[in-house]
């Protein structure tokens, strides 16, 4: 019997990545799964989670369009009566300083990470409001705890998802519904690789690697794991958390930095 039999959830960011792991790991423990993606279907971990879960629209749309988000969850609930649990992984990077940041790009990464979560809870609350329960668990980022040079817009994006997590958590608690968020430290998807690759940045990624107490990068299998443990009712006491699954990152976080000054 599956931690998830009988749930159906909704993935946003499903195609690639942390999303497609989560859909994998949710599919294996029983839920039938709906994605959202701005990405053509990929292979992988997507393919392999409709496959387990005998079904699985992948919605191509833009989290950024409210009115797509929200035609797509009326439709996932149509198929299956109900929306359980709502992931909410769509994001993308983004940053640099404060005094050289467009303000095009702050919308951009503002926009995708922290207004399109919010289409997506619009898309999905009233329903669970209705039935009294529901879980929804949101992908933060160390970088929202900790924050990292250059990023300032990914940075304050992700914050204010942790912060969002936690209103939701207080204005919905006492109708059933848990909201938490994963704060994911430096995973390996295919995005942060070819990122660190095309940038020649071989220093600053064994850098930030070393800055990880377990002295590697993570993998996206992992911050499923921990989503999973927050949608189940294995979880059924936690809500309003921000759960770090980084390796040891923010535990260790100033120690990491000194030493990759050279100043341990």
């Amino acid at each position: 019997m599956g931690r998830l039999d009988g749930k159906v959830a909704l993935i946003t960011g499903a195609a690639s990545g942390i999303g497609a792991a989560i859909a994998l790991r949710f599919a294996q423990e029983g839920a039938r799964i709906a994605g959202i993606d701005i990405q053509d279907l990929a292979d992988g971990d997507w393919a392999e989670a409709v496959q387990r879960a005998g079904a699985g629209p992948l919605h191509k749309l833009d989290v950024r369009d409210k009115g797509a988000v929200l035609r797509a969850a009326a439709e996932v609930e149509a198929q299956y009566g109900q929306i359980d649990l709502l992931v909410n992984s769509a994001g993308v990077a983004g940053g640099g300083p404060v005094h050289l940041i467009a303000d095009e790009e702050w919308d951009r990464v503002m926009d995708i990470n922290l207004k399109g979560t919010l289409h997506a809870c619009q898309a999905v609350v009233p329903g669970m409001l209705a039935r009294e329960r529901g879980s929804i668990v949101n992908i933060a980022s160390v970088e929202g705890i900790e924050g990292f040079e250059g990023g300032s817009a990914y940075n304050a994006s992700k914050g204010a998802v942790i912060l969002l997590t936690r209103n939701m958590a207080i204005d919905y608690g006492r109708r059933g519904i848990r909201v938490n968020a994963v704060c994911p430290g430096f995973i390996e998807t295919p995005l942060f690789r070819s990122t660190l690759e095309l940038d020649a940045m071989d220093e600053v990624r064994d850098k930030i690697r070393d800055a990880h107490q377990l002295g590697r990068f993570g993998q996206p299998v992992e911050i499923a794991n921990g989503a999973l443990f927050l949608a189940s009712d294995e979880a059924s006491f936690v809500t309003g958390q921000a759960l770090a699954v980084d390796g040891g990152y923010t535990a260790g976080h100033r120690f990491g930095i000194a030493r990759m000054m050279g100043l341990d």
